[in-house]
């Protein structure tokens, strides 16, 4: 079997950044840092993407790439577990990108251009989210009335884009942890899921509740348990981390 082809410079580097984003979160994170992951000069890095917003917009022009594919599945769901299916896609790659997510606030501040495509982002997930109910409705899976499908739609992207950072804070030590992300993963999808479960056929709620069980008692364990007040306290961000901005 032929080797693979290694990966070209831009590729690794956009792979190390959004690893040690989503650990450390992209505030505390330089570009020297990322350079030092690789084992490359500042200079290198800098040929390929001259500042972090260069290197930002990068990552986001990857985030929306792959998440325009995945919407453009919803207005061809007809059933519960095509929806599951959806929305498990949807979640896992918010997981992929979580820093975007979680950082955003901080990365609006910095970037105008950022705050335009993220608003785009989200009107187009809404509209995704919109297809997805009125395919279950047409695939008589689900009865829902449609003065209510913009508030359900809006709740169901609230859902996927929050979930992390919701995660995220009950149990900061444990969501830094790649082991706990399938755990994570199967129980958003279960409670963005759980949104639409007043609104569907007994016969489809039915297949709801067995698409979350088989995915929170699968291999990896129940979800995430709910720490107690002390680790709930504990800081979100490693002090370590704090030094890695200025490395």
């Amino acid at each position: 079997m032929a080797a693979k082809p290694p990966r070209r410079t831009p590729q690794r580097i956009l792979e190390a950044a959004r690893a040690l984003y989503n650990r450390f979160g992209e505030p505390n994170i330089s570009t020297t840092r990322i350079a030092a992951e690789l084992g490359i000069s500042p200079g290198n890095l800098h040929y390929h993407f001259a500042t972090k917003n260069a290197l930002l917009d990068a990552l986001l022009a990857d985030d929306l790439a792959a998440l325009d594919a995945v919407l453009a599945q919803a207005p061809a769901v007809r059933h519960v577990d095509e929806a599951w299916q959806c929305v498990q896609a949807q979640l896992a790659l918010a997981h992929q990108y979580r820093f975007l997510l979680r950082d955003l606030n901080e990365l609006l501040s910095r970037n105008r251009q950022l705050e335009q495509r993220v608003q785009a982002m989200m009107a187009r997930q809404t509209a995704a989210a919109r297809a997805l109910l009125e395919g279950l409705v047409h695939g008589g899976d689900a009865q829902i009335a449609p003065a209510e499908i913009d508030d359900l739609a809006t709740a169901l992207v609230l859902v996927l884009n929050g979930w992390h950072n919701f995660a995220f804070a009950r149990a900061p030590r444990l969501a830094l942890e790649a082991s706990q992300a399938p755990q994570t993963l199967a129980e958003g999808v279960g409670r963005a899921m759980g949104l639409l479960a007043p609104c569907l056929t007994p016969t489809a709620r039915d297949t709801l509740a067995r698409l979350r069980q088989a995915a929170e008692s699968g291999p990896e364990g129940p979800p995430l348990a709910t720490p107690g007040p002390a680790a709930a306290m504990a800081p979100a961000t490693p002090p370590a981390a704090r030094s890695l901005a200025t490395g």
